[in-house]
């Protein structure tokens, strides 16, 4: 006889719903800095390196560009990225910080000590927790 499944049971149900309470954590916190979550990404990403194509952007979090340009547009009025044409090739958008863009990332820095208090965990266990969300990500885009 097989057991019948049981949501508490469920690796996926597990990833949900850390992935529900680690954004609710996140929430007030970007709500001072005036940005959403998926919009945190991004600035995430070109933090760390800018100019970003916005294919290699889309790229980089996974994100199709049915998402990631209304994403960027409302950056955009938001006054903290700009998007520019190469004048190499038309067809290849930039996407840059302003000033204002890049002077958030100082205002952004403790979000990630925000979060690893939340936990309750501690560097080794976050760390440790990571590494296995990616490889099981790794593992699962793979398999299909």
């Amino acid at each position: 006889m097989t057991e019948t499944p049981r949501l508490d049971r469920q690796v996926c149900f597990a990833l949900y719903s850390a992935s529900r309470a680690a954004t609710a954590v996140y929430r007030p916190v970007l709500e001072d800095l005036g940005l959403t979550y998926p919009q945190y990404l991004v600035m995430l990403v070109l933090w760390e390196s800018e100019p970003k194509g916005v294919k290699e952007l889309g790229e980089e979090l996974g994100l199709d560009s049915g998402t990631l340009s209304p994403l960027l547009k409302r950056l955009e009025a938001m006054g903290l990225v700009e998007r520019r044409r190469s004048g190499e090739d038309e067809r290849r958008v930039a996407v840059h910080l302003t000033p204002a863009g890049r002077s958030l990332s100082s205002k952004a820095s403790g979000i990630p000590r925000h979060l690893a208090d939340a936990a309750g965990l501690s560097a080794d266990e976050l760390e440790q927790l990571r590494t296995t969300l990616e490889r099981l990500t790794e593992a699962l885009h793979r398999a299909h």
